[in-house]
């Protein structure tokens, strides 16, 4: 019997797992509730990881793509104290194992990569079900439903085919970050721009962040951090910008204006991005014909590993359904005992939001970090 795949979201962990289905001749269809791959912006860069993301890629036949796009420099990095002191500096040498792309960029890569309509645009998912015997019933918005043999949600952080497999919802992690983008930054806003360098940025209280980095063309793309309930941010009327930037940077009472200048001269309206993740742990029995990859199945608070495990998770599903065509349950169980100890191993990180940590504690987790991959 011909396996039967239905993906459902065109993020990079789904597009990663049918590129590689594709390579061992496995058909699959991909549906995705946009209306088309340019219907919005897929954010800033990414630094795809020699040890998830870059397997990935290797597993996909794309590495001389993959680095066709690599962002020279975006590596480099700076920790600065709220007063605007540089507490650590690394530069790009090209050694790192951590390059930058646009993540736009890296998605278009895994698209053309496929053959013409492997992935469906505008259709959202409304409702899946199981029909028995491992098949199940995806309905979408329009009215029409596909029936498949093996369904894999890689649907993001609000899945419609968790609900198949586990009740774990998301829950607010009691932070939410601001977007900015400041453009033609070292003419037009030169303080900020030495602020973040050829890089990323990071400065930092409890409580309190700002992560920036240099995107193509000059263009500073800042992450603003801030813990408290969603209803503090409801009352922030983002669509008035000067009020919205001065009630955000009121927050940030006392930091360098250099770093309050990534707020405040935003050339555009703030985007509002509430920060949500699955309880710690989560997994589920395994259930015959559907799993999860990325942030449908391990939804976390940011810690630099979603795109990267998503797509090593697209990788290694793709990867274990060809190694056993006779036997899928055999290949979803191997992949969701692996992905489960992955997403584990990343829940670890250092938690800034714990009250437990300060600045300084940040530049030692990053110093020795760069001992390790000099030593590596």
């Amino acid at each position: 019997m011909t396996l039967d795949v239905t993906i459902i979201g065109a993020g990079l962990g789904g597009l990663t797992l049918a590129r590689v289905l594709h390579l061992h001749r496995i058909p699959a269809t991909v549906y995705e509730a946009e209306p088309s791959p340019t219907a919005r912006s897929q954010g800033g860069l990414l630094d795809i990881h020699d040890y998830n993301g870059q397997l990935a890629l290797k597993a996909a036949g794309l590495m001389d793509e993959f680095r066709a796009i690599v962002l020279d420099g975006r590596q480099a990095m700076r920790i600065l104290d709220t007063d605007g002191t540089l507490l650590f500096d690394k530069s790009d040498d090209g050694t790192g194992g951590r390059p930058e792309v646009q993540r736009g960029e890296l998605r278009q890569i895994l698209l053309d990569s496929l053959p013409p309509g492997t992935v469906r645009w505008g259709r959202k998912v409304t409702r899946t079900r199981a029909l028995g015997e491992g098949r199940h019933e995806v309905l979408f918005a329009d009215g029409t439903s596909v029936v498949t043999g093996l369904l894999v949600g890689a649907d993001g952080a609000w899945s419609r085919v968790r609900p198949l497999l586990t009740a774990a919802v998301p829950e607010y992690t009691g932070k939410s970050v601001v977007e900015t983008y400041l453009y033609d930054a070292p003419t037009r806003h030169p303080a900020a721009a030495k602020a973040v360098g050829g890089g990323s940025m990071m400065a930092f209280a409890p409580g309190r962040e700002i992560f920036a980095h240099r995107e193509r063309n000059d263009t500073l793309h800042a992450y603003v951090g801030l813990s408290g309930p969603q209803d503090w941010f409801a009352d922030v009327d983002l669509t008035d910008l000067p009020a919205a930037t001065a009630r955000i940077a009121a927050e940030f009472g006392g930091w360098a204006p250099e770093l309050t200048e990534l707020i405040t001269a935003t050339d555009t309206a703030p985007a509002l991005r509430p920060l949500h993740a699955l309880p710690a742990g989560t997994r589920w029995d395994r259930a015959p014909g559907v799993t999860l990859l990325g942030d449908a199945a391990h939804l976390a608070a940011p810690n630099g590993e979603g795109a990267n495990l998503a797509m090593l998770d697209g990788a290694e599903l793709g990867r274990a359904l060809a190694a056993r065509p006779h036997d899928t349950e055999a290949a979803l169980a191997a992949y969701e005992q692996a992905m489960f100890e992955r997403a584990l191993e990343f829940e670890g990180i250092l938690d800034l939001d714990s009250g437990d940590h300060t600045v300084h504690d940040l530049v030692a987790a990053f110093t020795r970090h760069e001992r390790r991959e000099q030593r590596g």
